[in-house]
């Protein structure tokens, strides 16, 4: 029988604990859209194929998604804090590798080996997270950081790709891993305290199942831009990845100690999170893949200038981020989500217009700033949502959940975003085609949104209002500091 463990006491360093945690999981995030501005470098340094190319990055999506689950129940079993180490320990030898990369094989497999680090990572600082903040306004701050993050190293990553490729080599960005990476290996032993082991058996058949079934289904989607979808490829491995996911739900059934406890979903705000959260994050993916080639190719920027036009994004994001702590105790946290998600939608609506005769000014930035304080409106909701009410026996396997539709929403976004944009006719020149290919992407994004927002509205903000009226033994509410991050 798993232990129960106690409710999290306040930590002895919490701004050292913070930042540790925070700067890995901003690591792992900057890795995962540096890539965006930097691949034509990559791409002529290395000699690659378009099918290659993609490669570079799908071999990270494809593990850290797969294994993401696998890595929260490790976190759970082995102590949160020894496997976070053992995961930047992975991330940061796999950066290097990269970094020295002498043929494009070597680049792909160190992307996937960065994909095991990441899986391991992204969960246990989440759930390292809950357990070293208690309930209350030190979370709620810590848990807006934490979502702040989220949107902040994605464009951010993107801005600094472009500048280390054009001021001196695509391998810098990974380079910079190195050094990031052993600080944290070394200070974290020393201020993160350990949360122990979770005595019992190791799920095994529902790990296989679970990353396999996503592996799977993330390859399939992944196979549908060179493919698409009729493949005998893409229908076989999207098949295999349902087949297998339905055998996964089956074993956590019955399983004493499951991998994934179904009980997790028991909760409406948590079902709606993950759900909406899942949605969200397959539109934005396609924000950055799309609106980084509409800027070069289509404005003409370099890789520099196209990293850089995401900055008013990104300031925005980090502003807005920052206030949702301040909104503590004032509205229903589903208020700020549902806000947010509005104005992101409102952004991408805008930016899905933009054609060749746009200027970056009134076809870009303006709808950016709209993207960028609805992601900082969004972010931390959605975060706190997905492990809210979750037992400290759960929070790995919440953690890991809030992670896995996080990745796999990107991997299934980016696959219907860019089957959108197959389906453009080829007529004109090749800039007008392809501003016509973002225009599709980005709408179909907007429809991605709108099915976040219903997904809020339907789950999240009626189980919300409820949590504030009444306060049921099952899943206690959040004290009133906590309410806004939720």
């Amino acid at each position: 029988m798993e232990s129960m463990k106690p409710a999290p006491a306040t930590a002895s360093h919490p701004g050292a604990i913070l930042t540790i945690i925070l700067l890995s999981y901003f690591m792992i995030l900057l890795d995962n859209s540096v890539i965006f501005t930097a691949l034509p470098s990559l791409q002529a340094d290395l000699r690659l194929s378009t099918g290659e190319l993609s490669w570079v990055q799908d071999a990270y999506t494809l593990v850290f998604g797969g294994l993401l689950l696998l890595g929260a129940r490790a976190g759970d079993l082995l102590g949160r804090r020894r496997v976070f180490v053992f995961g930047l320990v992975v991330f940061s030898i796999a950066s290097l590798l990269i970094g020295v990369a002498p043929e494009g094989w070597w680049a792909i497999a160190g992307r996937a080996v960065q994909g095991i680090g990441a899986a391991i990572v992204a969960p246990a600082s989440l759930s390292l997270l809950t357990a070293s903040f208690p309930e209350g306004r030190e979370r709620t701050r810590a848990v807006a950081l934490y979502g702040a993050t989220a949107g902040i190293g994605a464009s951010l990553g993107l801005v600094v790709g472009g500048a280390l490729a054009h001021w001196i080599s695509w391998r810098a960005g990974f380079f910079v891993n190195v050094p990031i990476g052993a600080a944290m290996i070394a200070l974290a032993p020393r201020f993160i305290p350990e949360s122990g082991r979770t005595r019992g058996r190791f799920d095994a058949f529902g790990a296989l199942s679970a990353t396999f079934g996503v592996g799977a289904l993330v390859f399939g989607i992944i196979n549908t831009a060179d493919a698409g979808w009729n493949s005998p490829v893409t229908v076989t491995a999207v098949s295999a990845g349902v087949v297998l996911l339905l055998v996964f739900v089956l074993i956590e059934r019955t399983a004493a100690q499951p991998i994934m406890p179904l009980r997790l979903f028991r909760s409406r705000r948590r079902t709606g999170a993950y759900l909406a959260r899942f949605l969200y994050l397959g539109a934005m993916i396609a924000f950055f893949f799309f609106t980084t080639q509409f800027m070069q190719e289509v404005l003409g920027f370099d890789p520099l200038q196209a990293g850089l036009g995401f900055l008013p994004m990104t300031a925005v994001n980090f502003a807005v981020a920052m206030s949702i702590p301040r909104l503590v105790g004032k509205m229903p946290g589903s208020l700020p989500l549902l806000a947010g998600i509005l104005l992101t939608l409102a952004g991408m609506f805008w930016l899905s217009r933009a054609g060749i005769d746009s200027s970056y000014l009134t076809g870009v930035a303006l709808p950016m700033i709209l993207i960028g304080a609805g992601q900082g409106l969004a972010f931390a909701p959605l975060t706190s949502f997905g492990i809210t009410g979750a037992p400290a026996s759960d929070a790995g396997a919440a953690s890991g959940l809030v992670n896995t539709f996080h990745q796999v929403g990107t991997c299934l976004g980016l696959g219907i975003a860019v089957a959108a944009a197959a389906t453009v006719p080829i007529t004109g020149s090749a800039v007008a085609h392809l501003a016509a290919q973002v225009s599709a992407a980005l709408t179909t994004g907007s429809i991605l949104l709108l099915l976040a927002l219903t997904a809020t509205a339907a789950f999240i903000l009626p189980a919300d209002l409820a949590a504030r009226r009444t306060r049921t033994p099952r899943e206690p509410g959040p004290a009133p500091q906590l309410e806004a991050a939720r």
